[in-house]
Formats: C-alpha cells, structure tokens, sequence
C-alpha cells in the first residue's frame, strides 16, 4: 500500500517544495524534506526508504526506538520532532540526526551533559512559538533572541537552527507571519554571531509551499506522503 502511494506521492511532495522555492527565487536542493512516520507502521517506513526518502520524523521517543531496532543498518536519518521530556532526553543523544523541539533549559541541559559524556554534541534546533498559541510548545516570542542565544550556549549541543509551527488555519497572511517571523529572528541571532546555524525547520502538509517561499530549509511531511495514520481521528 505505502509503495505504491508514494510513487505519486512523493514526487507530486518534492514538485511543489521546487515550485515554490522557484517562486521565492530559491534553488529546490536548499530544502530537506523530512517524511514523518508517527504511528504508521514499519512498512511505511520502509517503503520511503525504497523510494529514496531517507530523512524520517517521530514524535515519540519510545516509538522511534522500536523503530530504529527494527530498522538497524537501514539509511536512515532520525529526526525527533515532537515534544521531548527532560528525563528522556539522553535517550535520543547519540544516534538521532537531529532534535527538533528544544524549548528550554532543562531539555538543552540534560541533552548537553548526555552529549559530552558520549563524547559527542547533540544536533539540535531550538524550537520558537512564533503564533503565540498558548498550546503550542518553543521559546516563547517575547524575548526570543535573547533566550534563543541563551539556549544555544549550552555546553554539549550544536545549535543547527530554528523550528516552529503555524496555526492549523488557511489564511495565508497568518502563516506568512509565522514563518517570516522566524526567518527573521534566525537573521537577527546569527548577526551576532556563529552560535546558531542557518537550519529554519517550518511547513508541514497543508502549509509547506507557504513555509518554503518564506525561507524554509526543511519541511516536515506526513499525511501528504503517508495518508491518515491508522486510527488518527482527524
């Protein structure tokens, strides 16, 4: 089912993440395309890595640790995407190409320790709530330059980037707003200086295009690719 589907699915993905960076003037390569694959199953996973998608999001510690046993030896590139829990931060340490969602000291400071005592720097984006929606998660925008720096001198960590999320809505305005708001604060902090790397982690199924003509360097795709997961309500 997922092999056949993403033959169409992923290039008619990758066609529109070109066609709006050609619109912004951009070249398509500048943009990663990150397929999440929370909660569909172990043949999905691998039927995007038969199709050349190697960059593969999850949302749950415990999930994509199944995951990545079962997939051992495989290309993949693990991006943890979701929400992450202070005391299960030195779990994905190590092993995960990127962390997404970095959104406070205590997170940045048990993902540092865990790092240096591997002998290594964890990858990191810090996450900002550019929409001021209370119920989304990052670094809230009042402030944001400041406590980003802050975050991004966390012993242990490589700061790649930034990452937010827009409101699930249709007005283009709204979403514009988010995302410039982020290219710009990613402009502002790297002026003074090389603690921050020029990742913008933004744009999703219903919004990339958007996310892309905005500045976007990484997208982050699943019901597009993947359809519904199994069981999801909505």
């Amino acid at each position: 089912m997922y092999s056949s589907r993403l033959k169409d699915t992923l290039p008619q993905t990758r066609d529109a993440i070109a066609e709006a960076a050609h619109r912004a003037g951009r070249d398509p390569s500048e943009v990663t395309l990150v397929g999440v694959t929370k909660g569909h199953p172990l043949e999905a996973l691998r039927a995007a890595l038969d199709a050349g998608l190697s960059d593969l999001g999850e949302n749950r510690v415990s999930e994509m640790e199944d995951k990545a046993r079962e997939l051992k030896g495989q290309p993949v590139r693990w991006h943890m995407i979701g929400h992450l829990q202070s005391r299960k931060a030195p779990r994905v340490v190590g092993w995960t190409h990127l962390i997404h969602s970095v959104d406070r000291p205590s997170v940045a400071g048990r993902l540092g320790r865990a790092a240096a005592e591997a002998g290594t720097a964890a990858r990191v984006l810090i996450q900002v709530n550019t929409s001021g929606e209370a119920e989304k998660g990052g670094v809230s925008w009042d402030g944001a330059a400041e406590e980003v720096l802050r975050l991004a001198e966390t012993d242990g960590l490589d700061v790649e980037g930034l990452m937010t999320m827009a409101p699930y809505v249709a007005e283009e305005a709204v979403l514009r707003t988010t995302f410039r708001r982020l290219r710009e604060l990613s402009e502002s902090v790297r002026r003074g200086g090389s603690l921050v790397g020029p990742v913008l982690s933004m744009g999703m199924t219903n919004d990339l295009e958007v996310a892309v003509e905005e500045g976007s360097t990484m997208v982050r795709v699943g019901t597009a690719l993947f359809g519904e997961r199994p069981g999801a309500r909505d």
